[in-house]
């Protein structure tokens, strides 16, 4: 479907500006944002990115990665298709980087109804929009996010963080919870290998989590690219600084899309980069995409182990709906009820 875009205002020369990603694209007539889901016709603009699906799983909430967000339950995880980044290493490049001014969106139609309806009928906790960028396919997201919260369902992002204030503003009465990737902290690799710019995405972790949604961040490390040991005490620090409860996943790369020539990382690459992460004040780290690395919950205070999984299967779970340490009765920052 091609319906009005949400978070727009008139430019002069019958352009249109955007105001939904930190791109803000001032678009032309007939022309399209970075995006390629948006355009304007007439001076009006109009996204393409409404009604369709590309992906529609249940899946558990640690694969989004959400290690304190419902352990143990299941997400009804869907996308549209499209991005406004360009991720040489993304892994999900097939549906992420199609975009509508090709022709090629493709997908199976779903009403925002029906997601809700599905993702009930399945037992699930939550809705995520995952796999591509859900910023893309707000309209979207948003028409189903309010279902879903009449529902009792959460909702849930898993994002690149390239967010407007406008767009935070705008999501926090159904936003429960998100995962940011944080990419690097050069601005030169964000310009470089995503085409867009560092802050946008720093300042989005802040206003997500001054905004009271739970947030979790994922580092993906990829050797020669943001694994030196600067740079990723310098993300430790900038999350410690914002919040010292917010969970960091240190994710190992594996060779995809455009980075195939790189190699995987190193599991002593991750443990060095947790390390850092502990050295720095976060209370809870965890290596990603290495089963059985660093995948429990620990308590802050007493060190008892309260979330036990193998890979995204939670096997124990001690800590009850009033998020205390069952031991020391010490809180644990997150959403357990």
């Amino acid at each position: 479907m091609i319906i009005d875009a949400m978070l727009w205002s008139p430019g002069e020369g019958g352009r249109v500006k955007c105001g939904l990603c930190a791109h803000r694209c001032s678009i032309a007539p007939d022309r399209w944002g970075v995006c390629g889901v948006r355009q304007n016709r007439a001076g009006r603009l109009l996204t393409s990115a409404y009604g369709e699906v590309v992906a529609a799983n249940v899946d558990p909430i640690e694969k989004k990665p959400l290690y304190h967000f419902f352990p143990g339950t299941t997400s009804f995880s869907i996308a549209a298709a499209g991005c406004n980044f360009r991720c040489g290493f993304c892994q999900n490049w097939q549906i992420s980087q199609v975009k509508a001014e090709d022709g090629g969106m493709g997908g199976q139609p779903l009403a925002p109804d029906r997601i809700a309806a599905l993702a009930c009928d399945r037992g699930c906790r939550s809705i995520s929009y995952t796999y591509t960028e859900p910023t893309i396919f707000f309209e979207y997201a948003f028409e189903t996010a309010r279902l879903a919260k009449a529902a009792g369902l959460a909702n849930v992002f898993v994002t690149n963080g390239y967010m407007t204030a406008e767009a935070i503003e705008t999501s926090r009465p159904w936003l429960d919870a998100a995962n940011v990737d944080l990419k690097a902290f050069r601005d030169e690799t964000y310009k470089k290998v995503c085409g867009a710019r560092l802050q946008p995405v720093l300042d989005s972790i802040v206003r997500l989590h001054e905004a009271g949604v739970w947030i979790e961040v994922t580092t993906l490390v990829v050797p020669g690219m943001n694994d030196g040991a600067e740079e990723l005490r310098d993300i430790a620090r900038f999350l410690a600084a914002t919040g010292r409860d917010i969970p960091w996943h240190i994710s190992r790369f594996h060779p995809d899309h455009e980075f195939t020539d790189h190699d995987a990382t190193p599991v002593s690459a991750l443990a060095r980069a947790a390390a850092v992460g502990r050295e720095e004040g976060l209370r809870f780290v965890y290596v990603g995409n290495v089963p059985g690395e660093g995948d429990a919950t620990a308590c802050p205070a007493c060190g008892a182990a309260l979330v036990r999984r193998a890979g995204f299967v939670v096997r124990e779970k001690r800590i009850g709906p009033d998020g205390l340490c069952p031991d020391c009765r010490t809180p644990v920052a997150g959403r357990w009820a």
